[in-house]
Formats: C-alpha cells, sequence, structure tokens
C-alpha cells in the first residue's frame, strides 16, 4: 500500500505521517518509512549530528501497525496509544536510512488492541516496543 492508500487508514497528514508503504505478509505488516533529513524532528537533534528521536521510532512503529487492524480504521475511529512496554533502542537512525517495521497483533480485548513491533536499518534492529493501542470513536 502506498502512502496515498495508507491516507485511507491513517488520520496522520504531513508532516506527522511518517509511513511511506506498507503491506501484509501473513500475520505480520511490514512498513518503511525512508528518513529525508528535512524532517522537523531533526531540525536541532542534534546540530551536526542528526538522529531520529526515540519517541519517533515509537510513533513511526505506531502508525506502520494500522493495517493490523484496517477493518477497524474506518474513518470514524481513531487510535490512541494507551501503553508501551519493553521500549528497546539498539542503534541509532539517520537520515538517508530507511526504517523497516514489523509488526503482528498479539491480542485484543474490548477496544484495546496489543502489538509487538520492531524497526530495523539494514537488517539491524534499532527499536522495539509491545505497545497497547486504545481504539475510540471520532466523536
Amino acid at each position: 500500500m502506498t502512502r496515498e492508500e495508507l491516507k485511507n487508514y491513517l488520520p496522520q497528514r504531513e508532516p506527522m505521517l511518517l509511513v511511506d508503504e506498507s503491506h501484509r505478509e501473513g500475520e505480520e505488516v511490514i512498513s518503511t518509512y525512508k528518513v529525508r533529513g528535512d524532517e522537523y524532528f531533526l531540525q536541532g537533534h542534534f546540530p551536526g549530528n542528526p538522529i531520529v528521536p526515540g519517541v519517533i521510532l515509537c510513533e513511526m512503529m505506531g502508525q506502520a501497525s494500522a493495517l493490523l487492524i484496517p477493518e477497524i480504521l474506518d474513518g470514524q475511529t481513531l487510535t490512541y496509544f494507551a501503553g508501551m512496554d519493553k521500549v528497546r533502542f539498539k542503534n541509532l537512525v539517520h537520515p538517508g536510512d530507511t526504517f523497516v517495521t514489523k509488526s503482528r497483533l498479539t491480542a485484543r480485548r474490548s477496544n484495546l488492541i496489543f502489538i509487538e513491533a520492531e524497526g530495523s536499518v539494514d537488517g539491524k534492529l534499532c527499536c522495539s516496543a509491545c505497545m497497547t493501542v486504545a481504539v475510540m470513536s471520532k466523536k
């Protein structure tokens, strides 16, 4: 799915849309984002050595997981982080890198979705997390 197609499922828009493409492989969703270098979150983080902030890596993984629940993302609902556990940062992400997220649904309870995700660059693990997402009506 292209960036434009993802806009049918994700409410985020530029400059906060952090997924370029996404597809399902069995129970897993694989998504990518190419860090261009002109993103707002790189301004001042850090001058002369820009690094994608860890919180942004978590946001990338959260957005990248949207195709795990496309039937819920109907334009009338929004997803919100309800929790993150076991968040680990292993390697840095820089401009020019393509951040690849692999995510899978681990459980659903009422309006809560539980997801395991990991993000890597060139096969090297950069970030991993167990995320809880709450699905709520836009109203």
